[in-house]
């Protein structure tokens, strides 16, 4: 009896402990497979195994970064208020889950933001988030362990100097084509 107590209690606790407040990343979790969505986690063997020859200062931004996620949101004529309550969901996360704005801009019909988590130079996580009304919205998660500002920039060097018609975005360029 007392057996049971005590799992019961240990079940209860666990339960209790489970965090349920909206993140992020239960927000990529939940829309990877919905309606609207595309996501694709690419890690950094993508890059290792394009046959690229790395910099010292390539190798250790690649060695700050765990996995880079990526969720876009196409929108089309019927999706409109989806969109609006799709990407006002994203922004409230980025406000609510301690994200530090760097910059914002708007541009004509869209914009992005650039967020950051980590303790100063010290990133665990660099957020883009780019919108435009007629096309959607598309959330970038570089992922990392003690990742500088000036690894991240690295890391997109390293993106744009590879081959991006890689088989792992390629879902991603189809959806976005499709009408």
């Amino acid at each position: 009896m007392k057996r049971n107590l005590y799992l019961l209690g240990l079940l209860m606790l666990v339960l209790v402990s489970c965090d349920q407040k909206p993140s992020l990343q239960k927000y990529f979790v939940e829309k990877s497979q919905a309606k609207n969505f595309m996501a694709v986690d690419i890690g950094t063997g993508f890059l290792k195994n394009e046959g690229l020859k790395f910099t010292d200062e390539e190798t250790k931004a690649l060695e700050s970064m765990q996995k880079l996620n990526i969720l876009i949101f196409k929108r089309n004529e019927k999706n409109g208020a989806d969109y609006d309550a799709q990407k006002a969901e994203v922004n409230t996360l980025l406000k609510s889950d301690n994200y530090d704005e760097l910059m914002k801009m708007s541009l004509g019909g869209g914009g992005f933001s650039v967020n950051t988590k980590g303790e100063g130079e010290h990133l665990d996580e660099f957020v883009l988030f780019l919108n435009n009304k007629d096309t959607g919205f598309g959330v970038i998660r570089v992922l990392g362990d003690d990742m500088t500002p000036k690894n991240v920039m690295t890391l997109v060097g390293l993106l744009q100097k590879s081959n991006l018609n890689n088989a792992q975005l390629k879902p991603i360029m189809d959806m976005m084509r499709q009408k």
